[in-house]
Parts: C-alpha cells; sequence; structure tokens
C-alpha cells in the first residue's frame, strides 16, 4: 500500500503543476510529464510487489485491476505527454481522473482472490493489454478536449488555449487511435473466449456494452470525417465516449453474474 499511496503523492504533484502552468498559461511543462512518469514507476512496483506475493495477475478483483488501470493509464499519459508535447496541456484533466481512480482503490478491498483457469491464457493478455492501450490513448484525448472545453468557461475564462483547431484535431486523431486498439481488443477478446468457454461471443452484459463503446466512437468518428462536428460539439462527444468507457469497464463486470468478471 506504500507504494500506491506514493504513485498518488505523485500524480497529485503532477496536478499541481499542470494547474500552475494552465493558470500561468504555460501549459505542458516537463514536471508533470516527470511526476507522471514517477507516479507509473512506484504503482509498477505495488503490482510487481502484489503479484509475486499472491501469483495472480493484476487483473481479477476490483482492486487489482484499478491499481494496473491506475499504472497503465498513467504510464500512456506519460508516454503521449513524452513524444507529443502538444497533449501535456490535457494533464489539468487526466492526471485528476487518474487520481480519483486512486482514491476509489484506496477504499476497496486489497485481498487476493484466487483466479478462474479460463485466465491462463495468452489471449487474455493480449485482450487486456490492448484494452489497457485503449482507454490510456482515450484518456489523454478527453484531456485534449476537456482542455478546450474549459478554456470557454468561467473556470478558465482568461486562459489562452494556443492552437485550439490543432488541439481538436489531435483529440479526434487519439480517439482514431483508440478505436483501433479497441477493435483488437474485441478481435482479441473474442479468441480467449472461444478458447475459454468454447463460444467467441455470448451478448453478456460486459460483452454488449464493450460493443456500444465500439459503435459510439465509430459513429463519432463517422460524424467528424463526415459533417464535421464543430469544436464544442466534437469535444463534448469524446467526453461522452470515455464515460461510457470508463461506466463499461470499472462498472458493468462488477454489477453481473456473467462470466466475464473484471480483466481489464
Amino acid at each position: 500500500m506504500p507504494w500506491v499511496v506514493g504513485g498518488l503523492l505523485c500524480y497529485a504533484a503532477g496536478i499541481a503543476y499542470a494547474v500552475a502552468d494552465t493558470v500561468a498559461d504555460r501549459p505542458g511543462s516537463r514536471k508533470v510529464v516527470i511526476a507522471t512518469v514517477c507516479g507509473a514507476v512506484l504503482l509498477g512496483v505495488a503490482i510487481a510487489e502484489r503479484w509475486l506475493r499472491s501469483a495472480n495477475g493484476p487483473f481479477y478483483t476490483l482492486f487489482e485491476i484499478l491499481l494496473s488501470s491506475l499504472f497503465s493509464l498513467g504510464l500512456m499519459s506519460a508516454v503521449l505527454y513524452w513524444v507529443a508535447p502538444l497533449t501535456r496541456i490535457g494533464a489539468v484533466v487526466t492526471l485528476p481522473v487518474l487520481f480519483m481512480l486512486g482514491l476509489w482503490a484506496l477504499n476497496v478491498p486489497s485481498e487476493t482472490s484466487p483466479q478462474p483457469a479460463t485466465y491462463e491464457s495468452v489471449w487474455l493478455w493480449i485482450h487486456v493489454g490492448v484494452g489497457k492501450v485503449f482507454l490510456g490513448v482515450l484518456l489523454v484525448a478527453v484531456g485534449v478536449a476537456g482542455s478546450l472545453l474549459l478554456a470557454r468557461t468561467s473556470v478558465l475564462r482568461n486562459v489562452r488555449v494556443a492552437s485550439q483547431d490543432a488541439l481538436y484535431e489531435l483529440s479526434w486523431r487519439l480517439v482514431a487511435v483508440a478505436f483501433v486498439f479497441h477493435s483488437l481488443m474485441l478481435i482479441a477478446g473474442a479468441v480467449w473466449a472461444q478458447d475459454a468457454w468454447g463460444r467467441f461471443w455470448a451478448w453478456d452484459p460486459l460483452e454488449t456494452w464493450t460493443l456500444i463503446t465500439w459503435l459510439a466512437i465509430g459513429a463519432g468518428l463517422h460524424l467528424r470525417l463526415a459533417y464535421g462536428l464543430s469544436r464544442d460539439y466534437g469535444c463534448a462527444y469524446i467526453l461522452g465516449v470515455f464515460v461510457l468507457a470508463f461506466l463499461t469497464f470499472f462498472g458493468v463486470p462488477f454489477s453481473s453474474i456473467a462470466a466475464h468478471k473484471g480483466i481489464l
């Protein structure tokens, strides 16, 4: 648990740096990137320590899923902040989301549970891996879109957001990348389901809502390309898709009794 708390403190420092940079109208400092990297590293240590102790992969209980998501989302954010500095403006949105996930993780039972035999599959690892990339890229897209919306509110009315057209275009490019990884997640999940339960698809709650999320992202990309969504509507749509994905992956698995229990 100390490693988890340390990781969250790093994310909190990243929030402070991001807010200070945004208010000073100079978003994108390396301090935000460094704080995010440090947080992800500490959370990675927490996962490794737990894994060695329990011999369970980090994708079964709610605590394990939250912990692995804190690590993967932070890592994906840090990577994109490093290779695409323009995305750093979204840290003022993405890091608070990570911090709230962390507070949630600290308030759920952390005991380990034996994993079923169906989890012993390489396809599960592929399924979970590309799913983590999908959600991480989508989170960064939400950060960029959210920063554009914040710049139009009383919260940051006096803050200038440079290159708004470029940022809006970047947010949808990230959504397109996320859509690719979501598609790969569905394919890998179907292969794993065939290996585990003898069927590719069963319309259980998680499969159904995952497909709905995929359709929502695809519809958004179509609307953007075919009809040119305005900046405000487009950013709001991206936020709505993320809320849908969040509820799908962190809510549905733990509110149903279907074969899917967590995993992401």
